[in-house]
C-alpha cells in the first residue's frame, strides 16, 4: 500500500481555501459595497458573475503558463497573485480598481484551478480520489469561512469593507510561500515540459468531461443565483438563508464521502449518474411548498452537485497519458464547464423574465442533471483502458513508475 502523502493533501487543501474564500467573501459585503460606490443592479451581476466567467475564459492561460512553468510554479504564482489582487479590490474606495483587481483575482483563480489537478497526478498518483477530495473539500470549507464569518467577525475587527477584503487576502498570501518553500522542484522530463498547453476541444473525451463539470456547475450556480428571488416570488423569502446554507453546506458530505472510499467512487460513471438523478429529485422535492421540503431539496442539490464535480475533477490524472496532458485535459473541462456554468443561469434568467414563472429560472438545475446523466458516459472505459496499459508497462519495466 502506497503511502498517503498527509502534507501534500494538508497543501492542497489550503490551496482550495484560497481559491474560494477571497472571491465568496464578496455577496456578504454587497449592501457596503453597493451603498459606497453606488453600484446598479446590472454592477452587482456583473462583479459577482466576473470571477466565474473568468475560471471559464482564462483556463487555457493556466495551461500555457503550467506548460511553461510547471504546475507547481504556476500555483504559487497563481496564489501570489490571488493575495495581491484581493486585497487591492478596495483601494480607494474606488469602482475602477474594484473591477480590475476583481478581473486579475478571477484570472489568476483560472490559472491556479488547471495546476490542482497536475498536482495531484505528481503529488499523490497513487490517492487521485483522495486528493482530489482534499483540494475540493478546500473549495468548500472557504465558501463556508467567507460566508459565515465576514460580516459577523471579520468586518467588525477590520472596521469597513475594503480592510475586510485585503483581511482574507492573508490567507493565499501564506500558503505560498509555504508551498514554494516546503516542496521540491517538480522532476519532469525534458521531453514533456513546455510542450503541448492548447486543450483539444477535438477530443471527445474533452467534452464529456467538460459537460460534465458544466452540469455540476449549472445545478450548484444556477440555484445558488435563483433560489433568493424565486422563494421571494414565491411568498417564502424568510427561508432564503437557511436554504443557501443548506445548499452549500450539503456539500461537505459529499466530499467527506470521496475521501474516506474512493475506492467505492473515483473512476467510475455509475456515482456521477446518481448525483444526476438525485440532483432531479432534489429539485422536485424543492419546489414542494413545504418548508421542510425546501431545505431538504436545497441539501439535496449542494450534495448531487459537489458529489458529481467532485468526482469528475478526479478524471483528469486518472486519463492522462503523460504529465503535460494533465493541464491540459482540466482547462479544457473548465473553458466548457464553467463556461456553461455562467451562461445557463443567465438564460435561465431571461426565460422567467420572458415568460414571468419563476420556476423557470430553475429550469438551467434541471437541464445541468441530464447533462451529469449523460455526458460521463465512456468516461470509465478510458480510465480502464489507460490502467491495464500502465499495468502491462509496469509488467514488462519493473523500474519504471509513474
Amino acid at each position: 500500500m502506497t503511502r498517503i502523502p498527509w502534507s501534500r493533501l494538508i497543501l492542497l487543501w489550503l490551496a482550495g481555501i484560497d481559491l474560494r474564500i477571497t472571491m465568496l467573501a464578496v455577496p456578504p459585503l454587497l449592501p457596503l459595497i453597493h451603498r459606497d460606490l453606488g453600484l446598479d443592479e446590472a454592477r452587482v451581476a456583473a462583479l459577482l458573475g466576473l470571477p466565474v466567467l473568468l475560471l471559464a475564459a482564462a483556463a487555457t492561460l493556466g495551461s500555457m503558463l503550467i506548460s511553461r512553468f510547471d504546475a507547481r510554479r504556476a500555483l504559487v504564482f497563481g496564489l501570489i497573485s490571488i493575495a495581491a489582487s484581493s486585497a487591492l479590490r478596495g483601494v480607494g474606495p474606488s469602482l475602477t480598481m474594484l473591477f480590475l483587481m476583481t478581473f486579475i483575482m478571477g484570472a489568476s483563480i483560472a490559472v491556479v484551478q488547471p495546476a490542482l489537478p497536475a498536482m495531484v497526478y505528481h503529488w499523490a498518483p497513487a490517492h487521485v480520489g483522495l486528493a482530489t477530495a482534499a483540494y475540493t473539500n478546500g473549495f468548500i470549507t472557504g465558501e463556508v469561512i467567507a460566508a459565515g464569518l465576514t460580516t459577523k467577525a471579520i468586518l467588525p475587527m477590520a472596521g469597513d469593507w475594503p480592510h475586510t477584503l485585503a483581511f482574507w487576502a492573508i490567507f493565499p498570501a501564506i500558503t505560498a510561500p509555504l508551498l514554494f518553500l516546503s516542496t521540491p522542484r517538480l522532476n519532469i522530463p525534458e521531453a514533456e515540459g513546455r510542450s503541448q498547453w492548447w486543450p483539444d476541444f477535438g477530443h471527445a473525451r474533452t467534452w464529456r468531461l467538460g459537460l460534465t463539470q458544466s452540469g455540476a456547475a449549472i445545478v450548484y450556480f444556477g440555484s445558488n443565483a435563483f433560489f433568493p428571488d424565486y422563494l421571494h416570488a414565491t411568498g417564502a423569502a424568510r427561508l432564503i438563508p437557511s436554504c443557501l446554507v443548506w445548499l452549500n453546506a450539503g456539500q461537505l458530505p459529499a466530499s467527506i464521502a470521496i475521501a474516506l472510499f474512493p475506492g467505492w467512487f473515483v473512476g467510475r460513471v455509475r456515482p456521477i449518474q446518481a448525483a444526476a438523478f438525485c440532483a432531479a429529485c432534489g429539485l422536485a422535492i424543492f419546489f414542494i411548498p413545504h418548508e421542510w421540503t425546501r431545505l431538504l431539496g436545497a441539501g439535496i442539490l449542494g450534495c448531487s452537485s459537489a458529489f458529481a464535480f467532485i468526482l469528475n475533477l478526479a478524471f483528469p490524472a486518472l486519463l492522462a497519458e503523460k504529465s503535460d496532458d494533465v493541464h491540459r485535459i482540466s482547462a479544457g473541462m473548465f473553458t466548457i464547464g464553467y463556461g456553461m456554468g455562467f451562461l445557463m443561469p443567465l438564460i435561465g434568467g431571461a426565460v422567467w423574465d420572458r415568460t414571468g414563472i419563476a420556476a423557470a429560472s430553475l429550469a438551467p438545475a434541471a437541464l445541468g442533471a441530464m447533462l451529469l446523466l449523460l455526458a460521463p458516459r465512456g468516461l470509465e472505459e478510458q480510465t480502464i483502458s489507460l490502467d491495464l496499459r500502465a499495468r502491462g508497462e509496469f509488467a514488462s519495466t519493473p523500474s519504471s513508475s509513474r
